[in-house]
C-alpha cells in the first residue's frame, strides 16, 4: 500500500500536528524507522523474539462450537490472546523497544487503557533494562487492577492520571506532555496506530504479523481466502493488523467493531467511526467525538481498551473509501459475547474482542454462509473484576 504519503497523511487523515519540541523526536524516529525496516538484521532480531519470547505464530483457531451455535458457516479466531502479556500488544512493544536500542534511549513511556499496553511495554522494558513509566487513568486502574500490579511487579512506575475523564484520552495526553520535557532521553512506545506520523504506519506494521499469519494459515486450511474480517476498534492497532495484509483482497469485507456503551447518545459511547467527524487529537487528523463546540467529546465503554475518543487516521482513511464498515455493540452486547464464548469454546476473551464476538452473534443471519476470521485480540482476566459485577449468576 503505498499510504501513507510522505507528509504521514492518509488522504488526509493524520499527519503531525505537535509541539515543535517533539518534531526532532519524530523525525529521529521516522529516520530510524525507515533504516530498521530495510535492515536484515533488525528484521531477524525482531523475527526471534516474536517467535521465541512472545510465542509467534499464534493459532488460527476453528470455533467449530460457535459456528455451529450462531448458524454460521465457519468463524475462525485469531488467538493473539495466547501470545506472552496476554494480547497482541507485544507484537508493537518488541518493535518499538528495538528501536529505542537502537536510538540509544535508556527510558520508554508509555499510555495504557485497559492495562495490556502498559503490561507489553513494562515486559519488554524489563527484557532490555530500560526505565518504563506507564501512565494510566484513575478510573482505568481502578477497574483493571491485576494489570496495575504486573506493571508495577516488571519494575515499571505506573503514574495515576486525575484530569479529564481520568481514561485512555487523559492518558495519552499526559505521556506526550512528559515526551515533551524529556525528548532527549524517552522514546514514546504509544500503543495504537494513532498518534502523530510514524506512528500510525509503524504500529500498523509491527502489528501486520498476525494478518499475514492469518491468511496463510487460513489460505492452508481452506485453500482460499476468507469471506469477513471481525475486529474490535479504539484505537485500533489490533484490527489495522488484521486487516492491512489483505487490503488489496476485495472479495474480503472488513468490519470494524466500536464500543456503543450504553447508547449512541454524546458521552454515552466510543463509537468514533460510527457517529463522531473530523477533528485533531493527539497529534493527528482522524474521526473524532465532539460536541457542539468542538470540544472532545467524554467516552464511555465497558472495556477500558476501547474508552477513547479518537481513531488511527488509516481506520478515518478505510471508513471514507468504504473499505471497511464501521459498526457499533452495547456494553450489554459484549458481555453477552463474553459469555458466549467462554461457555462454547472455553476460551475467556477480554471485553474488546467481545464486542466482535457479539456483532457476529447479534448478526448471525448475515454471516450464515460465510466464513469468518475474528482478531480475538486479548485475554479475559483482566476484565473479571469488571464483569461478576454486572453477570450475577455465574
Amino acid at each position: 500500500m503505498k499510504l501513507p504519503d510522505n507528509t504521514g497523511h492518509f488522504d488526509g487523515f493524520g499527519g503531525r500536528f505537535v509541539p515543535e519540541t517533539l518534531i526532532c523526536a519524530l523525525e529521529e524516529l521516522e529516520k530510524e524507522y525507515a533504516h530498521a525496516r530495510r535492515d536484515r538484521k533488525f528484521k531477524a532480531e525482531l523475527g526471534y523474539y516474536l517467535k521465541e519470547y512472545a510465542g509467534r505464530p499464534t493459532p488460527l483457531y476453528l470455533a467449530k462450537n460457535l459456528s455451529r451455535q450462531l448458524g454460521i458457516r465457519k468463524i475462525y479466531l485469531k488467538r493473539e490472546d495466547l501470545l506472552h502479556t496476554g494480547a497482541h500488544k507485544i507484537n508493537n512493544t518488541l518493535g518499538q523497544i528495538l528501536l529505542a536500542v537502537r536510538m540509544k534511549k535508556p527510558r520508554v513511556i508509555a499510555e495504557t487503557g485497559a492495562g495490556q499496553h502498559g503490561v507489553a511495554a513494562a515486559t519488554v522494558a524489563a527484557m532490555f533494562g530500560l526505565e518504563c513509566d506507564v501512565y494510566m487513568g484513575e478510573e482505568d486502574m481502578e477497574r483493571q487492577k491485576p494489570n496495575v500490579f504486573r506493571m508495577k511487579l516488571l519494575g515499571a512506575r505506573v503514574i495515576p492520571v486525575t484530569s479529564g475523564s481520568r481514561t485512555l484520552k487523559d492518558a495519552m495526553t499526559e505521556a506526550l506532555r512528559d515526551w515533551v520535557t524529556n525528548v532527549r532521553r524517552t522514546h514514546y512506545i504509544i500503543g495504537s496506530v494513532a498518534g502523530p506520523h510514524p506512528y500510525p504506519m509503524m504500529v500498523r506494521d509491527f502489528q501486520a504479523v498476525l494478518g499475514r499469519e492469518a491468511r496463510a494459515q487460513f489460505k492452508k486450511k481452506e485453500g482460499g481466502l476468507p469471506d469477513y474480517l471481525v475486529a474490535c476498534v479504539g484505537g485500533g492497532s489490533n484490527a489495522m493488523g488484521l486487516f492491512y495484509p489483505f487490503f488489496y483482497d476485495r472479495s474480503v469485507k472488513f468490519i470494524g467493531v466500536e464500543a456503543g456503551g450504553r447508547g449512541l447518545s454524546l458521552g454515552q459511547h466510543a463509537a468514533t467511526l460510527v457517529s463522531g467527524k473530523t477533528g485533531v487529537l493527539h497529534g493527528s487528523k482522524s474521526g473524532l467525538l465532539q460536541d457542539s463546540f468542538g470540544q472532545v467529546s467524554a467516552t464511555h465503554s465497558i472495556s477500558a481498551g476501547l474508552d477513547y475518543p479518537g481513531v488511527g487516521p488509516e481506520h478515518a482513511y478505510y471508513n471514507k473509501i468504504k473499505r471497511a464498515q464501521y459498526v457499533s455493540v452495547s456494553d450489554k452486547e459484549a458481555l453477552d459475547g463474553f459469555k458466549m464464548l467462554s461457555e462454547t469454546e472455553g476460551i475467556i476473551p477480554a471485553l474488546e474482542p467481545s464486542h466482535a464476538v457479539a456483532y457476529l452473534k447479534k448478526n448471525c443471519r448475515k454471516f450464515k454462509n460465510s466464513t469468518v476470521i475474528v482478531c480475538l485480540s486479548g485475554r479475559g482476566d483482566k476484565d473479571l473484576g469488571i464483569v461478576t459485577k454486572y453477570i450475577k449468576h455465574v
